[in-house]
């Protein structure tokens, strides 16, 4: 599939509701563990997500879209979710995440994009020159990928539960 903008709001507006479904309401036992090691819990996922919201999508759009000569991005803090979300609980998380989305999709669709504006370009700190539409498509991709994420940690709770079942359940063997 080609990128489309519209393809990926379909994704990027449903993210949060798919979230809330899957996690409000459920047994912190589900959201609070993780992989083991430093792997993050579905906690630490949904905070990133709100992170990206706050610091790295529409900020990187906009900088693309400026006129200023240099177009470079800030680093972006994979980490800060750990400290950013200390003493919250998942609700407000859910709930945060899906008023910042709400409103970073608003924004995306009044910047009314053109195929032209997509091939506009900034520099990532680790890849270089980035295109809008990749920085774009990206975003989409990531949502999924936590999606799958948080998919897996919470599959993860089960592995021995299963027992020779694993062989069929590739999730776990991840």
């Amino acid at each position: 599939m080609n990128f489309s903008m519209l393809k990926s709001i379909e994704i990027l507006e449903r993210t949060p509701d798919v979230l809330i479904t899957m996690l409000q309401n459920i047994s912190p036992e589900w959201t609070s563990c993780n992989e083991g090691g430093e792997s993050w819990s579905v906690f630490d996922i949904v905070g990133h997500l709100i992170y990206g919201e706050k610091t790295d999508w529409i900020p990187r759009v906009e900088i693309i879209l400026s006129d200023n000569f240099n177009r470079t991005f800030e680093p972006f803090d994979r980490f800060a979710q750990f400290e950013e979300n200390k003493g919250k609980s998942l609700p407000q998380l859910l709930e945060e995440f899906k008023k910042l989305r709400k409103k970073n999709i608003e924004h995306l669709i009044s910047l009314n994009l053109t195929e032209k504006s997509e091939e506009e370009t900034g520099i990532h700190p680790a890849f270089g020159e980035i295109t809008l539409r990749q920085l774009l498509a990206t975003w989409t991709v990531h949502d999924l990928n936590h999606i799958a994420q948080i998919s897996r940690v919470m599959a993860k709770q089960y592995k021995t539960a299963v027992g020779p079942w694993i062989e069929y359940l590739s999730i776990l063997r991840q």
